[in-house]
């Protein structure tokens, strides 16, 4: 599906709010509720190996989508750098909700660009960190907090799944088994 987000994307949902292929996420003005308890699409079929691996984790899900990213220079990614609204509607008493990757295509030159906010609440470039992009690669990042965007320097488009995963002694508990 032909969505925008961090640079010239597109998205294949694997989950969604209610097993439809929508990218709109999890919130409009007539159905609102965090973005967790996600049913997996028809495209989860089609995929099966990264279905199982996101319900292999046992946390709460929300949105699971693969992306595609156009290659985009530093120069061009950096002007979609974002924070995403992960938690809107999401009771405060509820595990925050925080974002994993899994790199699916080998761009060990590209990179995860990520910024905390400075006093100004902007993006401060002295706290620039990069992750590396190799294939395999996975990580977990607070999307809301941290400011983000991928510097994609190869020739062909990049593959990662992406999923929303609710915080909590069960993530915990994944993360923790899955550190090397």
């Amino acid at each position: 599906m032909d969505w925008k987000s961090g640079g010239d994307t597109n998205f294949a949902p694997i989950a969604t709010t209610d097993g439809q292929l929508d990218c709109r996420g999890f919130w409009s003005a007539d159905d609102e509720h965090p973005d967790k308890d996600a049913i997996f699409t028809s495209n989860a079929a089609l995929c099966p190996t990264l279905r199982d691996y996101v319900s292999g984790v046992g946390a709460n899900f929300g949105r699971v989508r693969i992306i595609k990213l156009e290659p985009q220079d530093r120069e061009t990614a950096i002007r979609s750098l974002h924070r995403d609204d992960n938690n809107r509607f999401n009771p405060e008493s509820d595990g925050w909700v925080v974002r994993s990757w899994v790199e699916l295509t080998d761009n060990p030159d590209s990179y995860m660009l990520l910024m905390d906010s400075g006093a100004d609440g902007l993006p401060d470039p002295s706290t620039e960190t990069r992750v590396p992009l190799h294939r395999g690669a996975r990580f977990v990042v607070d999307t809301q907090r941290l400011w983000h965007v991928v510097v994609h320097l190869g020739d062909l488009p990049r593959y990662a799944l992406i999923t929303s995963f609710e915080s909590g002694p069960t993530l915990d508990r994944w993360v923790t088994s899955e550190s090397i």
